[in-house]
């Protein structure tokens, strides 16, 4: 090998090293498997449709004299990863995200009949365990929405919340670890159930072969 290709190669290879280390240090960046915090503000998770949707709960106000907190139906998903590890452990890993979709109750007639159908998008919020992030919060959960004001539309980030305006009730509330799973059959059916929890291996109904 010559001198001269040598040469060109430690250049490149300085040159590969030198790029690597400022795309880890610019902009203090901290990226998870399935979220990015950068700055203190989360950016927003894109392809979380494609992640493992848990339930979509609803308390119209029409049940809450006509004063219902949360109004509007609440898709909500976890990350993969977190799935997997939940259905083996019946537990949420440090670094669960679930991503809830905020939705406006549009018709309440169908073919099928009278009811409670999905309308608009209104918003978008996240919930994170994390211990890195919030290390002295209950149970290392934050909470962000990244809805505006008007829920006209969504912000590219958000900043959590105060731990203190949502965590009491999950606190009071919530069957497992600030989660209401007991509202999320696929998470309370799946808890530590392996691949039961998956769906069509078996049911908590008496199911014939």
């Amino acid at each position: 090998m010559t001198a001269k290709i040598y040469n060109l190669l430690y250049t490149y290879s300085f040159l590969v090293l030198a790029l690597n280390i400022s795309i880890l240090t610019t902009g203090n960046v901290q990226a998870e498997e399935f979220f990015t915090i950068q700055n203190d503000e989360l950016q927003r998770p894109t392809g979380y449709r494609e992640w493992v949707y848990v339930g979509t709960p609803l308390t119209p106000n029409e049940l809450n004299n006509g004063k219902a907190a949360f109004p509007e139906f609440h898709n909500v998903y976890i990350d993969p990863k977190s799935w997997s590890h939940w259905k083996k452990k019946g537990e949420f890993r440090n670094g669960t995200i679930l991503m809830k979709e905020l939705v406006a109750v549009g018709s309440k007639a169908a073919v099928s009949g009278q009811g409670y159908f999905q309308g608009n998008f209104l918003g978008l919020e996240a919930t994170i365990k994390s211990k890195k992030h919030f290390p002295n919060e209950p149970g290392n959960w934050g909470y962000y929405s990244f809805s505006t004001l008007d829920h006209s539309s969504l912000n590219k980030t958000a900043k959590a919340f105060p731990a203190a305006s949502c965590n009491a009730c999950h606190a009071a509330s919530a069957a497992d670890d600030f989660v209401f799973t007991q509202y999320y059959p696929i998470l309370s059916a799946g808890k530590a159930k392996g691949k039961e929890a998956t769906g069509g291996v078996s049911s908590d109904l008496t199911m014939q072969e």
